[in-house]
């Protein structure tokens, strides 16, 4: 197993920058980043991402692989709900399991873009189309998660099946991400060229910032969370970490680039606490949002963006 890896990972002045965000918590600080200023940063995050991504598709020849690629990530999201709220039922209830559920069928955005700078630090690229499956996996899991709130519980919710898909598809970082990738796809190339600086050379320094916001937020929410027990955190770290070793080898007979298959594998162990939240809040609002979000936000976060990411990649050189 090569360590290097992952010591290169940890060192990170991005991840370690995520690392003084906690700290600072720890240690009563009044360090803080404004709203805006954080709001500001993932909306550049997710435009830059989609921009860069219908750049790459742009530039690629349209394949059967691609059409393999974003059908695997739907089903993928579709069904890991599936499998995790029998496992939470038991232990936290119909309504907590089907937004739990929910939240780690669909993806994370921001651990996708820390997933793309460890790829570059490594020297390797990945398709283009990926972003267009990132965004995609968003709402099938959220359709799961109501699935099974419908199915096993006398609370429905107050959002319908057709207000639910909608919320899910209109996300604010699901449609700028789409949306951008659309325009990076048709963009005139010279024209491209000219925001070329805004959209790549930047990008590490405003990913630095905003992972810094986000330990802060993530040091906010652990003394709350570890208040419900062990059994959350461990699903919050296991579960993720299974999903992401199962990808990282099963992604090997879809797609045959490393870089897609690190994405994918990613994709599989990230939470979402932005778009699941927003929906469940119409769906599912008998659900505990100081459970499932810490969950996804302070444990899963942290641990795919410190050892989870080396350990997939490690798996991918293996197979």
């Amino acid at each position: 197993m090569d360590f290097q890896i992952l010591i290169n990972n940890l060192t990170n002045p991005s991840l370690l920058f995520f690392v003084l965000g906690i700290v600072a918590v720890r240690l009563k600080s009044d360090l803080e980043i404004p709203g805006t200023s954080a709001k500001f940063i993932a909306l550049y995050l997710m435009l830059s991402i989609g921009f860069k991504g219908g750049q790459e598709l742009s530039h690629s020849e349209f394949e059967i692989s691609i059409i393999w690629a974003l059908l695997f990530g739907l089903v993928l999201s579709a069904i890991v709900p599936f499998y995790t709220f029998f496992i939470l039922k038991g232990k936290l209830g119909t309504a907590n399991a089907a937004a739990i559920s929910a939240a780690y069928g669909s993806i994370s955005a921001v651990t996708f873009v820390a997933a793309v700078s460890f790829l570059e630090n490594q020297g390797v690229s990945f398709g283009g189309h990926m972003v267009a499956v990132m965004a995609l996996m968003e709402a099938p899991a959220i359709i799961s998660g109501v699935i099974l709130l419908r199915k096993f519980s006398e609370n429905k919710g107050s959002g319908g099946m057709k207000n639910t898909v909608i919320h899910a598809f209109t996300n604010g970082s699901v449609l700028l991400i789409l949306g951008s990738l659309v325009i990076g796809l048709i963009a005139d190339e010279k024209q491209a060229e000219g925001i070329k600086p805004f959209v790549t050379d930047i990008f590490k320094g405003f990913l630095a910032v905003f992972l810094l916001d986000m330990g802060i937020n993530s040091g906010r929410k652990l003394k709350t969370f570890f208040k419900n027990g062990y059994f959350s955190t461990l699903f919050a770290i296991l579960v993720p970490l299974f999903n992401g070793c199962v990808v990282a080898i099963l992604s090997y007979w879809i797609v045959s680039e490393p870089g897609d298959r690190f994405i994918f594998s990613i994709l599989a162990a990230s939470a979402s606490y932005i778009a699941v939240p927003a929906a469940m809040k119409l769906a599912n609002p008998a659900a505990d949002e100081g459970l499932y979000i810490p969950m996804a936000l302070a444990i899963t976060f942290p641990f795919n963006i410190t050892l989870g990411m080396p350990i997939y990649w490690i798996i991918i050189q293996l197979f």
